[in-house]
């Protein structure tokens, strides 16, 4: 005999990683199926990458292109997800509303930004993977310890993650697309990923080797190209553009 209640309903939000994991493959989902997202986060790096390998347009130095580009397309991956990519995507997100209706629902708001950091992760991993392949078909021969590879990566994607939502959550999304694409042509071009750095003149070096990027492109050409350690500056600089930029995101950060 069926007792009363056996199927009653039992309202209530699921399990916080539950949800962070939900949130975290809707994000990946509509990132993956946004045309400009994909614009950003795989065309644009995998023609730099084929055509300055294959074209002698630079002068990379003593070696093959390839060996200098990969790491520095590797670093501008991690840029236009984690920081253009992620601005653009969460300042509209802002504008429309959604952020606000996300705030209310069981999901608290840092869960909201886990979960935006997990898809980002997701991403970058798959570009990662599609670069290095193609990299390796130019006839690329990295180098160096993966541990500091992943290292960089990571602290790099935090780095760029606290700027982009930095700036999504401060400036009007019009605003933001304009600066973040803005900030990624800039950054392409002053910040060693495919002109090295000693190409400029020694005062803009000084200051352009304290950009995150050229932090991130430098640490991994450093272990993959030349076969480094641990490359400690370059580490030491994304961590501090990672603690403060996510410190002033928590801080600033406006959800609607």
């Amino acid at each position: 005999m069926t007792t009363a209640g056996t199927y009653s309903p039992a309202p209530g939000a699921a399990p916080l990683p539950r949800m962070i994991a939900a949130q975290a493959a809707l994000e990946t989902k509509m990132l993956l199926r946004n045309g400009e997202q994909l614009l950003l986060t795989v065309v644009i790096p995998t023609l730099l990458l084929v055509l300055f390998s294959s074209v002698d347009i630079v002068d990379t130095g003593e070696g093959e292109a390839v060996d200098f580009l990969a790491p520095g397309i590797l670093a501008l991956a991690v840029m236009s997800t984690a920081f253009t990519g992620q601005a653009i995507a969460t300042g509209f997100e802002r504008r429309y509303g959604v952020l606000k209706r996300l705030a209310s629902s069981p999901l608290p708001r840092w869960g909201l930004m886990t979960a935006k950091t997990l898809s980002v992760l997701v991403t970058e991993v798959l570009q990662v993977a599609l670069l290095t392949v193609i990299a390796f078909a130019l006839g690329w021969s990295p180098h160096g310890n993966p541990f500091a590879v992943l290292l960089l990566l990571v602290l790099g994607t935090g780095a760029f993650s606290g700027l982009g939502l930095l700036m999504a959550g401060t400036l009007r999304a019009e605003a933001t697309l304009a600066a973040a694409n803005l900030v990624f042509l800039l950054l392409l071009v002053g910040g060693g990923v495919v002109v090295p750095l000693e190409k400029f003149p020694p005062a803009a070096q000084d200051v352009l080797g304290l950009l995150p990027i050229s932090a991130l492109s430098g640490g991994l050409r450093d272990v993959l190209q030349h076969g480094a350690g641990m490359p400690w500056g370059d580490l030491g600089v994304l961590t501090v553009w990672a603690v403060a930029g996510l410190a002033a995101a928590g801080r600033f950060f406006r959800w609607e």
